[in-house]
């Protein structure tokens, strides 16, 4: 039995099998945060008693046009989860290869569960709401603020293994983005919950910039194949 040697014309089509997909998912990734940055932010400005500074993201999945915000958790969270395949194939037998991939994946999980669970209106928004924080939290309302939970703190750690990853790799610049970025969802998210002022726009700002690191990595690693 005799094996027919590989040509060179078999190896492109080989490798164009192989990274075409992988590309295809870190472009989900790639696309993810200004996805999200651009529908929730037009909204925020445009949405009638809507004040990011008092109002997080999450409530604008309420009212009549609520169902713009929920397909922004539900269309992000599937690229998350798009972006992990892609991650994995990427950082493969790298520092980070298992956990990044593992923990961007909870975050795409964590923003499905954000839009299936709508978060509770209150404090004047959608209009007509009584000002002030709602006196009792719904049963899908107390379920999104544990999805939420969830997806900050698998953030966090994916933008620290990330920082870990870059910091093996001797890349101290884009180390130091990914460790900057966990530490504002992580301030972000602290200052909103001790009801610190404009703390819904600290949270935008951190999760903005925690979702920024990853989709940057993607677009990295995508420009590589």
């Amino acid at each position: 039995m005799t094996t027919t040697p590989l040509t060179a014309r078999d190896a492109a089509t080989s490798t164009a099998t192989t990274t075409g997909p992988a590309r295809a998912l870190l472009t989900a990734g790639a696309v993810a945060t200004p996805l999200w940055t651009v529908a929730a932010v037009t909204q925020a400005l445009t949405r009638d008693a809507f004040d990011l500074t008092r109002h997080p993201f999450s409530m604008l999945a309420n009212g009549s046009l609520g169902w713009i915000q929920i397909t922004n958790f539900l269309l992000v969270g599937a690229l998350f989860i798009a972006a992990a395949a892609g991650l994995r194939r990427a950082l493969h037998g790298a520092t980070g290869g298992t956990w990044v991939p593992r923990l961007v994946r909870v975050v795409g999980v964590g923003m499905l569960a954000a839009g299936v669970f709508v978060a509770d209106p209150g404090d004047g928004f959608p209009a007509g709401t009584p000002a002030g924080r709602p006196q009792s939290m719904s049963w899908h309302g107390a379920l999104h603020l544990v999805a939420g939970s969830v997806t900050f703190f698998a953030l966090i750690a994916a933008c620290l293994v990330l920082g870990r990853h870059f910091s093996r790799a001797a890349d101290r610049r884009s180390a130091l983005a990914c460790r900057a970025a966990a530490v504002a969802v992580v301030l972000g998210n602290g200052w909103a919950m001790s009801g610190g002022p404009a703390g819904s726009l600290t949270l935008a700002v951190g999760v903005i910039a925690g979702m920024g690191c990853v989709s940057s990595v993607a677009a990295r690693y995508r420009r590589g194949l």
